[in-house]
């Protein structure tokens, strides 16, 4: 079965050494999907301190698959006052 790799970059790069397997990359792109989800549920209120993030999606033959860029802009700053 094919690894994958998820790589997280933001302040300082997080890379993955174990990887995970999949049947394809289907599978590893929905993994990739609740991933996101679940490190931005983590993060909570401290989004705004790293406003932008990747996940890369690596092969094991060291092919950048896909990447999820994910980015805030606070544009009310009244808001949070």
């Amino acid at each position: 079965m094919p690894r994958y790799f998820f790589n997280v970059i933001d302040r300082s790069a997080q890379p993955d050494a174990d990887g995970f397997e999949f049947p394809d990359i289907y599978a590893a792109q929905d993994a990739a999907v609740r991933l996101c989800g679940e490190i931005i549920k983590e993060m909570d209120g401290k989004f705004w301190e790293q406003p932008i993030w990747w996940l890369q999606v690596i092969s094991s033959d060291h092919r950048l698959l896909f990447t999820f860029t994910f980015s805030a802009e606070e544009h009310d700053s009244d808001r949070r006052g």
